[in-house]
């Protein structure tokens, strides 16, 4: 072969050689939205229950403070999850205030995802408290661990109509870690915007699950 025929050879090759070349690695997948991990987290401890007690000290709360408490996912599905909440009150029907369910819904999908927490209050018979299915939306994306929920119209309205106005600003809070994560916790807080020294926080070991309790009442 001539010098001509090996420089065209070679010419003709590089193109070729180019093509061959690995192609670039596909970037890894962008993280789960925050409202995704938060559904799981929340998700991960359904037919769980778990002990806990009042975190915060306003003295608004004193009735509470020292009180058994206990938060128990008692009903989940794909868009709703229903956490009975417990308290210990020797006054109450075997020793037990079950007249508290939070019910945490989700609407949506992706990051236009949004949740709604609503408050379920019973009386020992089952029959709804005058106050009763009360609470807010997360305005926002919110975060893996934790979102809020200002109160919403309705909500006002009830409040407004049964004379609780100190409620109409209240804004909840749910924080969650996932089951498997050591140390986990389960909080529910509430704050309002009007009053910066309002804190009612309870918090749980959602480490450590307990025998699940009697259905909250009405359920």
């Amino acid at each position: 072969m001539t010098r001509t025929q090996i420089l065209s050879a070679l010419i003709a090759a590089a193109p070729l050689a180019g093509c061959a070349m690995p192609a670039p690695q596909s970037a890894p997948p962008s993280a789960a939205a925050p409202q995704e991990a938060f559904w799981q987290a929340l998700s991960s401890h359904c037919g769980k229950a778990y002990a806990g007690g009042l975190a915060s000290t306003d003295a608004r709360d004193a009735d509470w403070a020292g009180k058994r408490m206990v938060a128990h996912w008692a009903a989940c599905d794909e868009a709703r999850v229903a956490i009975a909440f417990h308290v210990a009150d020797p006054e109450a029907p075997a020793g037990w205030n079950r007249s508290r369910t939070w019910i945490v819904t989700r609407e949506g999908k992706g990051a236009a995802t949004r949740f709604t927490l609503k408050h379920d209050h019973r009386h020992a018979d089952g029959e709804a408290d005058a106050v009763t299915f009360y609470g807010g939306a997360s305005p926002d994306a919110g975060s893996a661990g934790a979102h809020d929920f200002p109160v919403d119209g309705e909500s006002v309205a009830l409040f407004t109509r049964e004379g609780l106005d100190a409620s109409l600003t209240n804004v909840w809070r749910v924080e969650v870690d996932p089951a498997a994560q050591a140390n986990a916790r389960f909080v529910y807080q509430l704050t309002r915007r009007n009053d910066p020294t309002r804190l009612f926080r309870v918090e749980f070991d959602a480490s450590t699950p307990i025998a699940a309790p009697p259905a909250a009442w009405g359920w």
